[in-house]
């Protein structure tokens, strides 16, 4: 049976003075009015609870809350139990809402019970009203009671009873101050914990890892203590030491933890207390110290700093025992190097991405904790650099310091926004990384000499055995040069990167000129052995000087001058033995016909002389037809100026005299025959030589010209065009023309010498007169 009884004012306030309980019962309201066939259908609603068990539901009310410190900090059994009666309000809330629905839904519900501990006291109070003044503005409040020996409802109002014969007749109205909105409105709240507002003691703050709270609770307690002028015991003051030490300890755990993900709101409180004991701090700082409380200064940043410092000590220790794809790595050292480095980035990516948040800008996390890795990283690369470390290590310890960590870690595109790496200093120590630059300098000048020696002696074995060379795309090559300049390169580039030093990049390479002058006394001596394969040997071999010249001329390449005229000059000699010995073997086949040019025979048949030296060009020309494309035309076009060489020559040893002008007007017309025919061969060879087929045609105008004005004027012309031309050469062309006074030549020489200093020659000519040797020299008539 359910009755309902009016308390007595009396019990009222003494329930006020405890902590209220509110006992929620919804939804039943209403079945009394239903009619019967509908009221049939309504399932029986027990409730069992304790004997004597009363449940009260007491609203409180209060618009004008001043002071949380009125109330009391309440204790952990308080919110036990409050937890507890929340719990078991929701459940009873659970039945709200039955009378509304239908008749065949309601028989449908499931008999709700809820059991309840003998003697257990629930305390719940609700608060829900705005614009409350006072709590004598509302009536008394009814309170409810349960039997538990019975399932009828039995209601009490004002001493009168009255008994409904059918049980499916029930009628229970809460009428007073318990509204069934407000009962939902508690339901909600009750499930998020979120929104409910409880107010916590200092350890309850603690444990909820609310530290600028539990902090501000420290501080209006040193206020009270502190800020009057009552007398504080010492007992007083040693329960706050405590709670300082308790605050300080949990602190240090929590900055301990900054790299947790979980850890990153309670470390932003941290940092919010840290800046509040600081402010603290410098208001006591001016208060005489035996005023000061035992606690002051807490130095919560100076802690804070200096635990920073280990954490990041710790870390970098401990990077060696996480994978951060070092383990590949050939040495420990180098492994350790390289988990110390990739430690850095991925912490202080952490930083900037996520504990950044929690400092506020004048703490500069960023670059606090960037100097700390640095320092870290610094102490632990100069322990490793003093110690006994191999060359390769070296190596790596410098790439680290000058390419890896400045470029890769701190120029890491969300890293550049917030540290700047050049306030960061160097790494290690002037000292130390001159030691490890002389170390890894001595080292690859060493690894040079190596490279070059054995890969030439390798190859030179190869000429002794007589081996004959690869073929490839119809001509030989060998892989020496190919083999030998990306090492040489790659050691200049890394002393480049790592030393930051043109000269050391100059004394490497300097290695490469004694380097070619070997090749060149070590090929010299084999091209007198007259091997078999010595054609395609030197055929070869054309191929790597063709490509040590494109290095070597390359201006990006760090040469000194000195150093690259020499190595030019010796690839220019080796070109050139190689070249000689082709020529040699052509000009051994051409020479007897060089005999008939410029002779009787020539003249009374030069057509079939010349047909016959060309002819004789084309069948030698096959020989190389095996060269390089590229070395292949510098060859032809060496023969080309040889050939034109050794017909001017020809010319000038005057075996042939010409008498008359008919004579020399034939003479002139043979020699651009001839001319003709000799630079078509070479055109179709492949000679882009044509400023020679300019020169025959030149010295035959001269023997053409008869006036002594106008042979002086072309004689002249000659002179401008081919600087390189003497006065043996014009006198051994000159004297070819019997016809010629004293007194001509006179003039034509004293012409040549007044205007030779005068000339505007072309400074980009060709030589070409220098190369034709007049064995016999010509006096001028006088």
């Amino acid at each position: 049976m359910m009755s309902f009884s009016k308390e007595r004012k009396e019990d009222l306030e003494e329930n006020k003075k405890s902590e209220e309980i509110c006992e929620e019962i919804a939804g039943i309201e209403g079945t009394a009015d239903d009619e019967p066939k509908d009221q049939c259908q309504k399932q029986k609603r027990k409730i069992k609870l304790p004997k004597n068990l009363k449940m009260k539901n007491i609203m409180k009310h209060k618009k004008n809350f001043k002071s949380e410190a009125a109330h009391g900090p309440k204790t952990l059994l308080d919110l036990e139990e409050n937890k507890k009666s929340e719990e078991i309000c929701e459940e009873i809330a659970g039945i709200e809402g039955t009378a509304d629905d239908e008749p065949k839904d309601q028989c449908q519900k499931q008999k709700r019970k809820i059991k309840l501990p003998k003697n257990l006291k629930m305390k719940n109070g609700m608060k829900h009203k705005k614009n409350f003044k006072s709590e004598a503005a509302h009536g008394p409040k009814t309170l409810l009671e349960v039997d538990l020996d019975n399932t009828e409802a039995i209601a009490d109002s004002a001493g009168d009873h009255h008994v409904e014969c059918s049980k499916q007749n029930i009628k229970i109205k809460i009428l007073e101050k318990l509204k069934i909105l407000d009962l939902k409105k508690w339901q909600k709240n009750s499930k998020s914990p979120e929104t409910l507002t409880v107010e916590l003691d200092f350890s309850g703050n603690l444990e909820q890892n609310r530290l600028a709270e539990a902090q501000q609770q420290l501080l209006e307690a040193e206020e009270r203590l502190f800020g009057s002028e009552v007398t504080r015991t010492e007992d007083e003051e040693d329960k706050l030491t405590i709670k300082y030490e308790i605050f300080i300890l949990r602190l240090r755990l929590v900055i301990h933890d900054s790299f947790s993900e979980d850890n990153q709101k309670t470390l932003e409180s941290a940092v919010t207390s840290i800046v509040q004991e600081e402010a603290q701090d410098r208001r006591w700082a001016k208060e005489e110290k035996h005023q000061q409380p035992v606690w002051r200064p807490t130095n919560c940043r100076q802690i804070h700093d200096t635990l920073l410092e280990t954490i990041v000590e710790h870390r970098m220790k401990n990077a060696d025992e996480q994978e951060n794809k070092a383990d590949n790595l050939s040495t420990s050292l180098k492994r350790e190097v390289c988990r110390m480095g990739k430690q850095v980035q991925k912490d202080l990516l952490r930083v900037v991405q996520n504990l950044r948040e929690c400092y506020p800008p004048d703490f500069d996390i960023c670059r606090t904790y960037a100097q700390l890795y640095h320092q870290a990283f610094s102490t632990r690369l100069q322990e490793l650099a003093r110690s006994d470390i191999s060359l390769e290590e070296c190596h790596y310890i410098l790439s680290w310091i000058v390419d890896y960590y400045p470029k890769d870690v701190l120029k890491h595109k969300e890293l550049e926004e917030h540290i700047s790496s050049s306030s960061l200093g160097p790494l290690l120590p002037e000292k130390d990384f001159k030691r490890l630059e002389d170390q890894y300098f001595s080292f690859k000048e060493n690894e040079i000499r190596k490279w070059l020696s054995n890969a030439f002696e390798k190859e030179v074995k190869k000429w002794s055995d007589d081996i004959e060379p690869e073929l490839m795309d119809g001509y030989y090559f060998s892989n020496f040069a190919l083999d030998v300049l990306p090492l040489v390169d790659g050691a200049v580039k890394d002393v480049n990167t790592l030393l930051s030093c043109e000269h050391k990049a100059w004394s490497l390479l300097n290695q490469l000129d004694g380097f070619l002058l070997s090749y060149k006394i070590r090929l010299e001596e084999f091209i007198q052995k007259k091997q078999a394969n010595i054609s395609k040997t030197l055929s070869a071999n054309l191929v790597n000087v063709d490509q040590f010249r494109d290095y070597v001329q390359k201006p990006e390449h760090s040469f000194s001058e000195y150093t690259r005229t020499a190595c030019l000059s010796t690839l220019a000699d080796l070109k050139s033995m190689c070249h000689k010995y082709f020529l040699r073997e052509i000009h051994k086949e051409l020479k007897p016909l060089y005999h008939k040019l410029w002779t009787q025979v020539w003249f009374a048949g030069h057509c079939e002389v010349v047909e016959e030296l060309v002819k004789e060009l084309e069948k030698n020309i096959d020989k190389i037809k095996e060269l390089r494309p590229v070395c292949r035309e510098e060859l032809l076009a060496e023969l080309h100026v040889e050939v034109m060489v050794e017909y001017v020559r020809r010319i000038m040893k005057r075996k042939l005299k010409l008498r008359d002008k008919e004579q020399q007007d034939a003479a002139a017309e043979f020699i651009c025959q001839d001319n003709n025919k000799i630079c078509s061969a070479f055109a179709e060879m492949g000679s882009r030589e044509e400023w020679l087929c300019q020169i025959l045609p030149k010295l035959s105008e001269i023997l053409r010209l008869q006036d002594p004005g106008s042979l002086q004027l072309e004689i002249v012309t000659l002179a401008r065009d081919y600087p390189d031309i003497t006065e043996q050469h014009v006198l051994a062309l000159l004297n070819l023309k019997t016809n010629l006074s004293s007194s001509d030549l006179r003039r034509i020489k004293e012409s040549l010498t007044e205007n030779r200093s005068t000339l505007d020659t072309d400074t980009d000519a060709t030589s070409f007169f220098s190369k034709v040797v007049v064995k016999r020299k010509i006096p001028w008539m006088p």
